[in-house]
C-alpha cells in the first residue's frame, strides 16, 4: 500500500498531511510559536509531592506545573540539589556525581540519587530537588504536560536508553530477524566502547542498515546524551536541556518507510534545508524528497483541506448514511455510532450489523487523524 506525504510550509505553520489510498490518514500541524513539547528533556525542580496520589508537580519552566507519576521514576535521575540530610544512606540509598563519565573539566559537584521504583514517591524525590525529565503528553486543557524520567533520545535507526543496557528490537521486525539483529548491535557497543554504556532500541529502518551506519547512530546519540548531561551541570533548574526535532525533520525520521513512495513540499527554501538534513542523517529518503511547484495549493491535489475540516468536527458521516458523534474530555473520548439514515433493506439486526461494520474502519481512521489515545 502506498504512502504519499505533502508538506506545506508557511512562516508561521507547518502542515504534514499523510495521504494512503487517495484519503488523508494522519494529519500533523506545528506553529512556529507553539512547537509541540514531547520529547524534549528538561532539568526540572520539584514543586509538590502528593503522597496521596503517588505523583509530583514538577516547574519546568511553563505556565503550569507538570506532572510525574511514581511508575516514570527510574535509577540513575539527576539531582543537583539533594542534601544528605533529606535523602541519603540512611535510607538505603547510594550517591555519585550526576556527571560521571562526562571529562575531568566538565564535572560538577552533583548528586545522582538511585530511588526505588518500589519505594513510595515520597522516599524516592522531595520539594526542591531537581530532577533530569522528558515530556511524554503536551498539556492540554488545564491539565500540564506529563513527564517521564525515564530518558530515551530518538536516532535515524536507535533510541537510546541512557539509563538502561537493555538491547531491544521493534515489534515491526519479523522475530527470525530480532535476535541476531540484538546481537549484532551488542558487538558494535561493545566495539565502539569496550564496555556497557546505555541501552538502545532499534527502530524498523535499522532491520537493512549496514554497520557503519549503525556505529554513527550510536555514536550520534551518546554525543547528544553527553551535551544534555554537561548543561545539566551547568544550567540551574528549571531549565531546556534538548528539543527534539521540528516538525519536517521529524517527517524524515518518523513517517518514511519503505511504503512512502513521495515527500512532497511546496517551499524552495525549506526543500534545501530538508534535503540537507536528509544527506546528513536520513540518506535513504533523500531521493524521495520533490519539490512541489504546481500552481494549485499542494494540499488541493487531494481536498485535504475539506477533508480536514469533515473528518475533525464532532459528528463523520459514513457513507451509508449513519454518522459517528466524537467527543474528547480531559478523561476519555467517546464515540456514539448511529444508523442515521442508513435504514437497511431486510431487518434491524442487519442494519446494524452493516453500520458497526462501516463505523469500525471509520473509527481505527479516525483514531489516527485525531491521534487519540488513552480511554476510548
Amino acid at each position: 500500500m502506498g504512502q504519499d506525504i505533502l508538506i506545506n510550509w508557511a512562516p508561521q505553520e507547518t502542515r504534514v498531511a499523510v495521504v494512503e489510498q487517495g484519503a488523508v490518514q494522519e494529519v500533523h500541524l506545528e506553529r512556529a510559536l507553539e512547537r509541540g513539547l514531547v520529547g524534549n528533556i528538561y532539568l526540572g525542580k520539584v514543586s509538590r509531592v502528593l503522597p496521596g496520589m503517588q505523583s509530583a508537580f514538577i516547574d519546568i519552566g511553563l505556565d503550569r506545573a507538570a506532572f510525574l507519576h511514581v511508575a516514570d521514576l527510574m535509577p540513575n535521575i539527576a539531582a543537583k540539589h539533594a542534601s544528605p540530610r533529606d535523602r541519603g544512606p540512611a535510607e538505603g540509598r547510594t550517591a555519585a556525581p550526576v556527571n560521571e563519565g562526562l571529562p575531568a573539566e566538565a564535572r560538577a559537584p552533583a548528586r545522582v540519587l538511585a530511588p526505588d521504583p518500589v519505594l513510595p514517591i515520597e522516599k524516592q524525590i522531595f520539594e526542591g530537588q531537581a530532577l533530569m525529565v522528558q515530556v511524554l503528553k503536551d498539556p492540554i486543557g488545564t491539565k500540564g504536560a506529563r513527564l517521564t524520567a525515564q530518558i530515551s533520545i530518538a536516532g535515524r535507526l536507535l533510541v537510546f536508553l541512557p539509563q538502561d543496557n537493555h538491547i531491544g528490537v521493534s515489534q515491526k521486525i519479523p522475530p527470525a530477524q530480532r535476535e541476531a539483529l540484538r546481537q549484532r548491535v551488542q558487538r558494535l557497543v561493545a566495539q565502539a566502547d569496550g564496555q556497557p554504556s546505555g541501552g538502545f532500541i532499534l527502530r524498523t529502518n535499522a532491520e537493512d542498515a549496514s554497520d557503519q551506519e549503525l556505529v554513527e547512530d550510536v555514536a550520534y546519540l551518546r554525543k547528544t546524551w553527553l551535551r544534555i548531561k554537561e548543561a545539566s551541570t551547568r544550567l540551574p533548574a528549571p531549565a531546556l536541556l534538548h528539543e527534539d526535532l521540528n516538525l519536517m525533520q521529524r517527517v524524515l525520521r518518523d513517517l518514511v518507510g519503505v511504503e512512502t513512495l513521495s515527500i512532497r513540499i511546496d517551499s524552495r527554501e525549506q526543500f534545501g534545508l530538508m534535503q540537507s538534513f536528509a544527506r546528513e542523517f536520513m540518506p535513504d529518503t533523500l531521493g524521495k524528497l520533490q519539490l512541489y511547484t504546481g500552481e494549485r495549493p499542494i494540499f488541493d491535489l487531494f481536498n485535504i483541506d475539506e477533508d480536514i475540516v469533515r473528518a475533525l468536527g464532532r459528528r463523520v458521516e459514513l457513507k451509508s448514511g449513519g454518522y459517528l458523534v466524537i467527543d474528547q474530555t480531559e478523561a476519555l473520548t467517546t464515540v456514539d455510532v448511529n444508523t442515521g439514515g442508513f435504514v437497511g433493506a431486510r431487518n434491524f439486526d442487519d442494519t446494524v450489523f452493516r453500520t458497526n461494520l462501516e463505523a469500525a474502519q471509520a473509527i481505527a481512521r479516525q483514531l489516527r487523524l485525531r491521534n487519540l489515545g488513552g480511554i476510548i
